[in-house]
C-alpha cells in the first residue's frame, strides 16, 4: 500500500484562537473562543466554526462553511461555500462520542460536500493529501480517503470506504458501506459499487464490474508505466484464464519468487509463468496480490467485484483487445 501519514498526524498549529487575524478573518463568521486557527487561515462571511476545531496554516475556509465537532484540518487546504466539516454521523448507533474527522494538507474540498466524524471514541474519519472531493460528495462516518484521489460531483461513500492513493471515483456513484477501492483504480460515472474494488482496475455498471486495467490512469502515473506488461498478463490470467479467483491467485502466488543479488537492486520479485518471466519493479503485483487475498479473506471485507465476461461488452475507450498488445 502507499504511504499513508498525514492524515493521522496532528496539524501544525503555532497560533491559537487569541491571535487570529482580523484582516483575514470575515466580521460575520462565528468562531467559538477556543478554536484554534492558525494565524493565516482565512475564513469567509457566514462561516460557523466550533469549539473543538483546530486549523492549520494557509487554510482557506469559504463562505457559509461549517466546521464543527472534534475536527483537525492540516495546512493548505481550501474548502469552499457550503461545505459542512465534522458533524454528527449520520448512524443510528452514534451515541454523542467525541469521534474525530482528521484531514491532510493541500486538500479541495469543493461547495456542499459532506464530511461526517467517526462513529465511536477513539474513531476518525481520515482524509490524506492532495486530494479533490468535487460539489455534493457526501463521506460518510469512519471512511478513509488516502492522497491524491479524485472524487467526482454527487459521489456518495457510506460508511468505513477506504479509498486507497490515486483511485477515481467518477460522478453519481454509489458505493457501499464496507467497501475498498484499490490504488489507481477507475470507477466509471453513474456505478454502483457493492464489493472490492481492485487495485488498477477500470470498473463500470449497475452493478460495477471490472472492465479492464485502468490503463489511462497507469500511463499518467508516474513510474507505472513499466508495470503495464507485468499488469496486463496478470489481468488475462485472473480474469480471462476461466479459473476461479482463488485458484488463479493461488497459482500467481506460487509462481512469484523473490531473487536477490549483492548489487543496488537487493531484492527483486519475479513472477514466473507460461514460460515467461516479469520483474515486479514497482511492488503493484504484491500489492494487487495482497488486496485481493485480504478481500476474500478478513471480516467484513465484501469480496472482490467479478469481471465483465465476453470482449463486446467492454467499453470503447480501454477494451480488452487492448491487453493483447
Amino acid at each position: 500500500m502507499s504511504s499513508f501519514a498525514s492524515a493521522g498526524s496532528t496539524p501544525n498549529i503555532s497560533a491559537s484562537a487569541p491571535h487570529r487575524s482580523r484582516e483575514r478573518i470575515h466580521p460575520t463568521a462565528v468562531i467559538h473562543p477556543k478554536a484554534e486557527l492558525h494565524e493565516t487561515v482565512q475564513v469567509g462571511p457566514y462561516a460557523v466554526i466550533g469549539e473543538h476545531v483546530r486549523i492549520a496554516a494557509h487554510t482557506v475556509v469559504g463562505a457559509h462553511v461549517v466546521i464543527d465537532g472534534w475536527t483537525e484540518i492540516g495546512e493548505g487546504n481550501h474548502i469552499f461555500p457550503g461545505a459542512v466539516v465534522g458533524t454528527e454521523p449520520q448512524d443510528l448507533k452514534y451515541s454523542g462520542a467525541p469521534s474525530q474527522v482528521v484531514i491532510g494538507r493541500g486538500n479541495r474540498i469543493r461547495e456542499f460536500v459532506t464530511i461526517n466524524r467517526a462513529t465511536n471514541e477513539g474513531e476518525a474519519t481520515l482524509i490524506g493529501d492532495h486530494n479533490l472531493l468535487m460539489a455534493y460528495t457526501h463521506v460518510a462516518h469512519n471512511c478513509v480517503i488516502e492522497n491524491q484521489v479524485v472524487i467526482t460531483n454527487a459521489v456518495s461513500l457510506a460508511g468505513h470506504i477506504h479509498i486507497e492513493s490515486q483511485a477515481r471515483i467518477g460522478g453519481m456513484v454509489g458505493i457501499h458501506q464496507f467497501t475498498r477501492i484499490g490504488r489507481l483504480a477507475m470507477v466509471g460515472a453513474m456505478s454502483r459499487v457493492d464489493r472490492d474494488v481492485p487495485p488498477y482496475m477500470l470498473v463500470e455498471g449497475h452493478p460495477a464490474r471490472i472492465r479492464g486495467l485502468n490503463l489511462v490512469g497507469l500511463r499518467r502515473a508516474k513510474g507505472m508505466e513499466g508495470s503495464l506488461p507485468l499488469l496486463r498478463q496478470v489481468y488475462r490470467f485472473l480474469y480471462r484464464s476461466g479459473l476461479p479467483l482463488e485458484k488463479a491467485l493461488q497459482t500467481l502466488r506460487s509462481s512469484l519468487c523473490v531473487v536477490r543479488s549483492g548489487g543496488a537492486e537487493g531484492e527483486r520479485h519475479v513472477l514466473s509463468l507460461q514460460g515467461k518471466e516479469w520483474v515486479d519493479e514497482t511492488g503493484s503485483l504484491q500489492h494487487l496480490l495482497q488486496f485481493l487475498e485480504d478481500s476474500l479473506s478478513q471480516p467484513q471485507r465484501r469480496g472482490p467485484l467479478p469481471a465483465l465476461r465476453g470482449r463486446g461488452e467492454d467499453p470503447p475507450v480501454q477494451s480488452t483487445s487492448e491487453l493483447d498488445d
